[in-house]
């Protein structure tokens, strides 16, 4: 009765605190999950935009969301120069808001932060100034250029391209661990426990102790390998392996891609 009791209060906390970016703190340099609103001035995107935006990516999927179509969508994203593309890669986090959600609420606050931050890069997109966000290294350079990233305090300014794109590269880090575990492990793994682990080793560096305890908890309804290898709609347990196991690379290179450049330029940690 009391672990039941536990997972229902971690439960109802993540969907209270995950909706939108003010519902927390950030530690640690800032996270993905539960940022606080603190920035000036007018938000690129947010509120009913957001709504709005949400309730079309849902619209726009199937009754089951494929995975497979989902991770295929990153392979688009590189160039002939190795350059990340950024509609392909709004386009893929799209695909993964919808496949979280068809999880139920356990990754709702993670899907509804992705949709603020999707809301930001389309608007930036579609800006006057949409030629310079064409790619993620274009993106780079001309908000660096123009003094747009405030490598200390978010405050003075609306949140810059470089720094929504760090969250999403953050979360894309877990989402790539936690499938990677689910490809590699043996068949009695236990699901929550290896979204757990990608968690630790990813968005946990983020996010205040509370935060962390909470989202743990709330791993527990996972349901067990297989059914949740299931879930990706692409056939059995062993076809769903086979698709992680061709389509993952094509994240991994994205994420090493984006890790290197804001290395090079100093912006892993933008507040």
């Amino acid at each position: 009765m009391g672990n039941c009791w536990c997972l229902r209060a971690a439960l109802k906390n993540l969907k209270m605190i995950g909706g939108t970016e003010g519902g927390g703190q950030e530690r640690g340099g800032g996270g993905f999950l539960f940022a606080a609103k603190r920035e000036g001035g007018k938000l690129p995107g947010a509120g009913k935009e957001e709504a709005a935006l949400e309730s079309s990516i849902m619209a726009n999927g199937d009754d089951g969301c494929c995975l497979k179509e989902v991770l295929v969508t990153f392979q688009s994203c590189l160039n002939d120069q190795q350059e990340i593309l950024m509609d392909p890669y709004i386009a893929g986090w799209k695909g993964l808001v919808r496949f979280l959600n068809t999880l139920g609420t356990i990754f709702s606050f993670v899907s509804k932060d992705a949709v603020a931050k999707i809301q930001i890069m389309e608007n930036y997109r579609s800006s006057n100034e949409k030629a310079q966000y064409l790619t993620l290294q274009s993106m780079v350079k001309y908000e660096l250029g123009n003094n747009m990233v405030d490598l200390k305090s978010p405050v003075d300014q609306p949140p810059s391209g470089c720094r929504t794109i760090l969250r999403l590269h953050r979360a894309l880090r877990w989402l790539q661990l936690f499938l990677e575990g689910l490809r590699t492990s043996s068949e009695d793994s236990s699901t929550s426990a290896l979204c757990a682990d990608a968690y630790n080793a990813s968005l946990a560096n983020y996010h205040p102790w509370i935060i962390r305890k909470t989202a743990l908890l709330s791993f527990y309804v996972l349901p067990a390998r297989n059914a949740f290898l299931e879930l990706m709609n692409v056939g059995t347990p062993a076809d769903a392996v086979a698709m992680l196991e061709e389509a993952l690379p094509s994240i991994a290179k994205v994420y090493d891609i984006t890790e290197a450049l804001y290395a090079q330029h100093k912006l892993l940690e933008i507040p």
